[in-house]
């Protein structure tokens, strides 16, 4: 097979892994982010001040039932056991998420074993709803108004900056309704954080002498035709120079403070209510619990619109994102010599765990193809 020449468009997860295959298997990865540090949105660092290891733009917690998966991660970093409990305050009180038994029978103050919480639980719902269209009435139909209102509305309603009656059902449906006191908010076999920080294990993907980085360097269209193949994880209307308009994204603005002590307890409190502006506060030193530290480091975080000088967290995907989307599939499609991978490049929300599945998939189709001397298609994972 003939040594090729591929560029790699973004230093995360995406890129690091497709470069970390390709490179093993004979191929010159060159590898540009604009950013100054690699690993994208899961990049941490130390807090000079604290010692505490952070998650620069906000939590990552790796969960999945992909074995080979979580195999990979443990070759480049020892991860240590870590399960997600968030809590939420809401109606001066705080109560565990996602909805368990335990809620259930704080919030409606009651004792009932599951089979009577499941009861009750129907008894509030609305089941005039038979076929939930919107995140509303997902909600109403399967936890009723009171649930509703305390846990989802205000939150949601902050978290995409539209009605909760604007949004489809499908977001919903990720979030779980438990009759049992089972208050991890992930059910995946294995879950856990990298010992070190996420940052040193994409740095342990990139040790390779094949793979080249060029941080704090832009990569455009034209520069394509000095390389064999691309992959690129930025976004897919920036490709093409938003020429059909720019995608809807939500984004983050972190607001960061430091307290002596323990601030909350926990690593995630959410805020419910639209009285409070932040959708939560994150205490990162609670995310290495194997770490002693003295002093604490938290965010404030607070969702908005993502501007086009901004971070893009969340594709919005609304009817007016999917017809837009529809038109840069068919420009991506036409393009020779590159593929679009991640969650900009194919403008979806992924996990981490399945960012990692992806590249690992997309990288192997590359080898296949290029051995056939086969054109390889510009989405192994349609965006629609």
């Amino acid at each position: 097979m003939s040594r090729q020449k591929i560029a790699i468009v973004g230093a995360g997860l995406s890129g690091a892994v497709i470069g970390r295959e390709l490179a093993e298997a004979g191929h010159e990865v060159v590898i540009f982010d604009r950013r100054d540090h690699i690993a994208g949105n899961c990049h941490t660092e130390r807090d000079a001040e604290t010692g505490v290891m952070v998650h620069v733009y906000g939590p990552h917690i790796f969960h999945t039932d992909d074995a080979e998966v979580w195999d990979y991660v443990n070759r480049f970093q020892a991860f240590k056991p870590y399960k997600n409990r968030v809590k939420t305050t809401s109606r001066d009180q705080v109560f565990s998420l996602p909805v368990n038994l335990h809620t259930i029978n704080q919030f409606f103050g009651k004792t009932l074993r599951p089979d009577e919480a499941k009861a009750f639980i129907e008894e509030q719902a609305d089941t005039s709803i038979t076929d939930p269209q919107t995140f509303e009435e997902q909600a109403l139909r399967f936890v009723g108004r009171d649930l509703y209102e305390a846990f989802f509305e205000g939150y949601t309603q902050k978290q995409w900056g539209c009605s909760p009656r604007d949004l489809p059902a499908s977001i919903l449906k990720r979030l779980p309704v438990r009759f049992n006191y089972d208050d991890d908010y992930f059910f995946h076999k294995f879950q856990g954080m990298p010992e070190n920080g996420y940052t040193e294990m994409v740095d342990g993907i990139l040790d390779h002498p094949d793979i080249t980085i060029r941080l704090k360097t832009g990569f455009d269209r034209k520069d394509t035709g000095n390389y064999d193949h691309t992959f690129y994880s930025g976004a897919l209307d920036g490709y093409f120079d938003y020429a059909k308009g720019r995608l809807g994204y939500r984004t983050l603005d972190f607001e960061r403070f430091t307290y002596e002590g323990d601030y909350q307890g926990c690593a995630v409190m959410n805020y419910g209510e639209t009285s409070v502006p932040y959708t939560r506060i994150t205490e990162h030193k609670h995310f290495s619990p194997w770490e002693k530290h003295d002093g604490s480091v938290c965010y404030r975080e607070y969702a908005r619109e993502c501007g086009p000088d901004d971070t893009p967290y969340y594709p919005i995907r609304l009817v007016k994102e999917k017809e837009q989307l529809a038109e840069y599939v068919a420009l991506a499609n036409a393009e020779e010599g590159i593929s679009f991978v991640g969650r900009l490049g194919t403008y979806r929300y992924l996990d981490m765990d399945v960012t990692i599945r992806e590249a690992l998939d997309t990288a192997r189709l590359f080898l296949d193809l290029h051995d056939k001397q086969e054109r390889m298609p510009a989405f192994l994972n349609p965006p629609l």
